[in-house]
């Protein structure tokens, strides 16, 4: 018997359409969608023109911040259709090796280690991947003000981290997905693709690389 999907997770760089995707995933299954709400960091847009000065605030503020969504997804009613997130709790650590120096990211640790995470494990992570010149053009065309000193070279460290952190991951079946070329936001004929290969995969790893000769 094939197992449901009771919890979806979608990830992938800044700009890369994770949300997007996510909420229309809850609509296709009739969800709750559980959203990082990054606009809610008031430490962002001081990262973004200072990461050095703003890094640990940043940092701790979505640590505790997906603390608590994962706490709340806990204590939900667990006989409620599927679930969507646009975010899994160990891209916080990635962020957090990515942005704080030595001695913070040991502080970080330490706090990290005192929360109690007991976050449930995903019954598929479908992982988005887009170059970055692509990945800069989407940041700067939605215009969100706390992204507008996004730099390229920011994004380039970001995609390799997650470029390393899913060749590893075996948590949960991985669905790796081109998002460079697909426009499952506007195009319901590409969001109907990329649902079905969201429905066949329950495990292990698999790839989805729609061209425009196969779209």
């Amino acid at each position: 018997m094939t197992k449901p999907l009771d919890y979806i997770v979608v990830e992938g760089p800044v700009g890369v359409g994770k949300t997007t995707l996510a909420k229309r995933l809850a609509e296709s299954f009739n969800s709750d969608v559980l959203l990082e709400g990054a606009e809610e960091n008031p430490f962002l847009d001081r990262f973004y023109q200072d990461p050095r000065s703003a890094a640990l605030q940043t940092q701790l503020f979505f640590l505790f911040q997906r603390a608590r969504q994962i706490q709340d997804l806990r204590q939900s009613d667990l006989f409620r259709p599927v679930r969507v997130a646009d975010f899994i709790l160990e891209k916080d650590r990635l962020f957090a090796e990515l942005t704080l120096d030595e001695h913070e990211f040991k502080l970080y640790q330490q706090v990290y280690a005192h929360l109690t995470i007991d976050a449930p494990r995903p019954d598929l992570v479908v992982y988005l991947q887009a170059p970055v010149d692509i990945l800069l053009r989407r940041v700067n065309k939605r215009g969100r003000q706390y992204e507008r000193n996004i730099s390229e070279e920011y994004l380039q460290r970001i995609v390799e981290s997650y470029t390393r952190f899913f060749y590893d991951y075996n948590q949960s079946p991985l669905l790796i997905v081109n998002a460079a070329e697909i426009d499952f936001a506007n195009n319901d004929t590409d969001y109907q693709l990329l649902l079905e290969q969201v429905r066949k995969a329950r495990s292990g790893r698999h790839y989805f690389n729609p061209t425009p000769l196969n779209l």
